[in-house]
């Protein structure tokens, strides 16, 4: 049914596809499953100038990264954001140690992988003739099948029933390709696009679809943070909420005593602003663990950390 539309696209991609994207320059299933699971809300220019090249590095094999201490992981991790990929990344590897398993089905067991990481760890490490369903394929099956909402059972469906089987790797990747670059969330070039003939939506307006949800205020959260110094040492605890599980940051208070104001800072997720008055104090406490500024920097921190400790260098 796709026949042409499906010849279209592998020639789109001979002429246009990335090709220089390093995961797609290996069969390793380690270092694609990494890059996958780097790219979920990250764009493809961060995750290559600063997280997938040192990441490798530090630990270039499954074992490498199974081995390694979580504050290691973590701190290789910083920055990126969604730490839970991470702290999941080192658990699967601990897990699986010296392979991933090669089909989806025992993939999307371990921890963090979904079926869209275990389809394209699958498509694109062991070449198994599979669709993947990542934000941008999500989008062109949107448009082209017409649809302003779907659920993902649905869209699973789609994306099986448009699906090119006698070239399933070059097809996903020219599916990322074009979602990344003709079939934006923002904008369209539909006259470039191999689905121009079979898309529903080109007939319409592409940026109906999907539909937009309303879009809502971005929450406010008002923080205390309070720094602990004792000999030149400040206090830090190990996060345990599932935020930021893991990281390393200064004592947080409802309402801190005895504390000097050293300044404010902004700190912006994804799903709310935080807004932190920060305090000085050399008052004794418990249950935290003393490094020296220096240290600290080697520790893995969240971004609004890094900022109070910019915060007291720089008052």
């Amino acid at each position: 049914m796709y026949k042409k539309v499906h010849q279209n696209l592998q020639q789109w991609y001979q002429d246009n596809g990335r090709h220089e994207l390093p995961w797609r320059q290996t069969d390793d299933a380690y270092k694609i499953w990494v890059s996958e699971v780097m790219l979920q809300q990250t764009q493809v220019k961060t995750v290559l100038e600063r997280f997938y090249f040192p990441f490798l590095e530090t630990f270039p094999t499954l074992k490498d990264l199974a081995d390694a201490h979580e504050d290691d992981v973590l701190k290789m991790w910083e920055g990126l954001g969604y730490y839970t990929r991470c702290r999941n990344l080192h658990k699967t590897a601990q897990i699986c140690h010296d392979k991933l398993p090669e089909s989806v089905e025992e993939l999307v067991k371990l921890p963090g992988i979904g079926q869209s990481t275990a389809h394209a760890v699958a498509a694109f490490a062991y070449h198994t003739p599979v669709p993947i369903l990542d934000a941008n394929v999500k989008r062109i099956l949107y448009r082209v099948f017409g649809l302003k909402e779907a659920k993902e059972k649905v869209l699973w469906e789609k994306a099986y029933a448009f699906f090119d089987k006698t070239d399933p790797y070059h097809y996903n990747q020219a599916m990322m390709d074009i979602g990344a670059t003709l079939c934006q969330a923002k904008n369209t070039d539909c006259t470039h696009c191999p689905f121009e003939s079979v898309c529903k939506a080109a007939q319409d307006d592409p940026l109906l679809y999907p539909q937009k949800k309303a879009k809502k205020d971005t929450p406010k959260r008002v923080r205390h943070l309070v720094v602990h110094e004792r000999d030149g040492k400040y206090a830090l605890r190990q996060r345990e909420t599932r935020l930021l599980h893991g990281l390393w940051g200064f004592v947080e208070y409802e309402q801190p005593q005895d504390a000097t104001v050293v300044g404010e800072i902004l700190h912006k997720y994804t799903h709310f602003h935080l807004y932190a008055t920060v305090y000085h104090t050399s008052k004794t406490i418990d249950n935290v663990s003393w490094f020296t500024p220096q240290q600290i920097k080697a520790l893995p921190l969240s971004g609004a950390d890094h900022k109070v400790l910019a915060l007291l260098e720089h008052p």
